[in-house]
């Protein structure tokens, strides 16, 4: 790999207040930490990251502080001067699904907050909310940005939306078609996915439930839609099994399951999505096309995010490279 890499991650940096599965109430700042820490610490001595974001004034002072302890991470690109930030409360109902409440809102990250950021390689963006990260931000992008960066997005953005209840709930991505020619990497879970790929019209009782999971065929064909769009390749995650991974090989349609990084105990799953999504940017570094890796290092990303309620479970390259070659043995690639 090259001596110095630009990665910026763009999202919010919600105070979230957790309940989790077992009881136990977790305060701290949330989705863009996740990644850019886990990225600092892969890269050290290898690049920079920025995340990019708006914030409340209260709470400048404490997202630095999260910050500090990494030299490689730049902080150009966290604005207070809005004053507005999201503030959440989730409520875990199990493992893998939770109830939202949303009390406060950022500001949409719109060309102008990422104009300082243009030379990095790759943009990471982990939108929580329909709003956050919007297609004019893409498409600005695509257009400007150095040519041959990368632009990865995480589809919770746009498949979650809140209501003037506070209420944060899925939502179909209906405009899907109009975002793909912009986007070179997609990624969702298995729920956001049903959210995005849908029928041309439903009976009322099919659309009683929370969300509409996707069978394989409906997955296969929601690939083929999303790679012939332009996507380069897609993600969906499948909870604690792994990741599907869709992308064009050797001129055809391909399609490839890559297991999770197995843990024995889960911990706190917040953040698990938005650390996969950096482990995408990280395994692509240098290598456009290097899906697999990607998924390697995103699913390793995901389980060390599990570990703990701190920052400590993202771990240097050196220790993630020997998780993935011990979970992977064979099939492991790693950025040396």
């Amino acid at each position: 790999m090259e001596s110095q890499y630009k990665i910026a991650v763009l999202g919010p940096i919600p105070y979230d207040h957790i309940t989790t599965s077992t009881g136990r109430e977790i305060e701290k700042y949330g989705c863009v930490t996740h990644p850019a820490i886990a990225l600092a610490r892969l890269m050290e001595g290898k690049g920079e990251v920025y995340p990019v974001t708006h914030i409340r004034k209260v709470d400048e002072e404490a997202v630095h502080n999260v910050f500090a302890p990494y030299s490689n991470i730049n902080t150009k690109a966290i604005n207070s001067e809005m004053d507005q930030g999201d503030v959440i409360e989730l409520k875990f109902v199990d493992q893998n699904n939770r109830l939202e409440k949303q009390t406060a809102f950022m500001p949409p990250i719109c060309p102008r907050d990422v104009e300082a950021v243009l030379d990095c390689d790759i943009f990471v963006c982990v939108p929580i909310s329909d709003y956050e990260v919007p297609l004019e931000t893409i498409r600005y992008l695509k257009e400007q940005a150095k040519p041959g960066s990368i632009v990865i997005f995480d589809a919770h953005g746009p498949t979650s939306t809140v209501t003037t209840s506070g209420d944060r709930l899925r939502r179909f991505w209906i405009e899907r078609d109009l975002w793909l020619p912009y986007i070179d990497v997609l990624k969702m879970n298995i729920e956001e996915a049903g959210c995005c790929w849908f029928k041309k019209s439903y009976e009322k009782e099919e659309l009683k439930e929370e969300y509409i999971e996707l069978s394989d065929e409906e997955m296969d064909a929601f690939g083929k839609h999303v790679i012939n769009q332009g996507v380069k390749a897609m993600y969906i995650t499948l909870d604690s099994r792994g990741a599907m991974l869709y992308t064009v090989k050797d001129g055809h349609f391909y399609k490839e399951f890559i297991h999770s990084v197995k843990v024995e105990e889960v911990i706190d799953t917040t953040g698990c999505g938005d650390s996969f999504a950096g482990g995408l940017g990280f395994g692509l570094l240098g290598n456009r096309h290097a899906y697999r890796r990607a998924a390697q290092y995103a699913n390793a990303l995901g389980a060390r995010r599990t570990q703990g309620t701190t920052f400590e479970v993202f771990e240097s390259l050196i220790k993630t490279n020997k998780l993935i070659q011990k979970h992977y043995k064979d099939f492991a690639e790693v950025v040396e």
